[in-house]
């Protein structure tokens, strides 16, 4: 089936419900309609639609019901490039006002609607089909962040010197690239069951994950990856001939890139670490449970154990202030970088992907460190105080840190003044951003960031099903 076909058939369906209750409310309220037009929408989920309109009938608070209507949907609306291909579903998501699909923010963009997949089985093709494309770029590049849908394409970083090929945006190592595409499988086969998406092709792309964890503890020898670019840009360069700055080989695996796409210093970076432990031990269950393969599972586990444990020997440094807390980066000499960066995976977002429990001393430890000026990256000033990233310089807030923050507390209060915070830093766009500035919310980076936008309408859904007066 066409990606149009797809589109019209399920705009028949959710064209009238948005119309006539969506829309409607919007164009009552004092709100200026700001969402893509119906007709210029992507993908159209009935389950999706029936949340906003439910959100926005139960939720006293009309600007964070015009928020949610807006932001909710942004991936489905502006994002997505659906398609069935030889049989199988395809899905392409370029992560907003890039023309690239980042194996991170494809899976956080369409993450919160895994829980709506059972009410829309169109929207289960359509995540189904996000996991299959993951799966064939790992299979590409094991180290590529970022791809374009043409493979053929050649883009602007085509003379980064690296093992480059066409088809590849950008060729960053990051650990959570590949953490990401298991943590959006995994959690899609408990919620439907279907294991369809895990066949050869899958298998094959785990192994080489597995592989390329490995390559990357450096215990025999530096392992195949380089990366340098002709910048001026600090952060987009790695140093010494582009395999970083040495490492112990401790257990830990190296990433060259955060998040962010910024190079890190010392190349152990521990969120990313922490992830991994997680997704390895999750395609050890499937493979056990669904392939039947011990020796895969076994071997998953193993190195999911040895990081683990590598984590807490080396990951943990004391604060005259605030105690024993996660370091951001190590490099297992005994060097450590006391910080935090917005983008998740971040040390204030662990428990969000279930790496560490919020209960965890030495992570509420960290907390608190990560969350004061002692952090030198938390930015404090007249329209709001959180953390922010070197990828925008100073004093730039990022809404996803805020987000972070509230969804790994339990202080009503602080849950409170996050969604305050975020309601009033949009700059009257009814979107959110990759960060703004700490004085002036008008001055913000990218207006169409889907991941900001996804994250923000999920930690608002969080809060409405299980504490909703903090909407009010």
């Amino acid at each position: 089936m066409k990606r149009r076909s797809f589109i019209k058939n399920i705009g028949l369906v959710g064209g009238a419900l948005c119309m006539s209750d969506a829309l409607a409310y919007t164009l009552s309220s004092n709100f200026k309609e700001v969402r893509t037009p119906l007709a210029q929408r992507h993908f159209t989920s009935p389950a999706i639609e029936q949340a906003i309109v439910e959100f926005e009938k139960n939720v006293k608070n009309k600007e964070l019901a015009w928020l949610f209507g807006n932001c909710f949907p942004n991936t489905l609306d502006t994002t997505v490039n659906f398609q069935v291909r030889n049989g199988k579903a395809d899905t392409y998501i370029i992560t907003g006002d890039i023309d690239a699909m980042w194996l991170r923010d494809s899976t956080a963009q369409v993450w919160p609607y895994l829980p709506f997949m059972k009410k829309d089985d169109n929207l289960r093709q359509l995540i189904a089909g996000v996991i299959n494309r993951q799966t064939a770029y790992i299979l590409k590049d094991p180290y590529a962040n970022a791809f374009y849908d043409d493979p053929t394409k050649w883009g602007k970083w085509k003379d980064d010197i690296t093992d480059m090929q066409s088809g590849i945006h950008e060729r960053k190592w990051e650990i959570d690239s590949l953490c990401y595409p298991i943590r959006l499988a995994y959690h899609y086969w408990k919620e439907t069951g279907d294991t369809s998406c895990f066949g050869q092709a899958w298998i094959n792309a785990i192994k080489s994950t597995l592989n390329t964890f490995k390559e990357q503890q450096r215990k025999e020898n530096l392992g195949p990856y380089h990366f340098q670019r002709t910048t001026f840009w600090a952060t987009d360069g790695v140093p010494l001939e582009g395999y970083g700055y040495p490492v112990n080989p401790v257990g830990l695996i190296c990433s060259m890139f955060r998040p962010s796409d910024d190079a890190t210093i010392f190349p152990f970076l521990v969120p990313s670490n922490f992830f991994a432990v997680v997704s390895l031990k999750q395609a050890s269950e499937i493979m056990l449970a669904v392939h039947k393969d011990q020796q895969t599972a076994e071997e998953l586990l193993r190195l999911a154990n040895e990081v683990e444990a590598a984590l807490q020997k080396h990951g943990v440094v004391y604060h005259k202030d605030f105690g024993n807390i996660y370091a951001y980066e190590v490099n297992g000499f005994g060097s450590y970088n006391l910080m935090d960066d917005a983008n998740i995976p971040s040390l204030l977002a662990m428990p969000y992907l279930e790496a560490v429990s919020s209960d965890d001393p030495i992570y509420q430890n960290t907390r608190r460190f990560l969350l004061s000026e002692e952090n030198p990256f938390y930015f404090k000033g007249s329209a709001g105080q959180g953390i922010g990233s070197p990828h925008t310089g100073y004093d730039r807030i990022w809404p996803i840190a805020l987000i972070a923050r509230g969804m790994t507390s339990r202080d009503e209060d602080e849950i409170r003044s996050c969604i305050k915070m975020l309601q009033n830093t949009h700059a009257g766009t009814g979107f959110m951003h990759e960060s703004f500035h700490k004085d002036d919310p008008s001055q913000f980076t990218r207006a169409w960031f889907a991941w900001a936008n996804t994250i923000f309408a999920e930690f608002l859904w969080k809060v409405y099903q299980t504490n909703p007066k903090l909407l009010a």
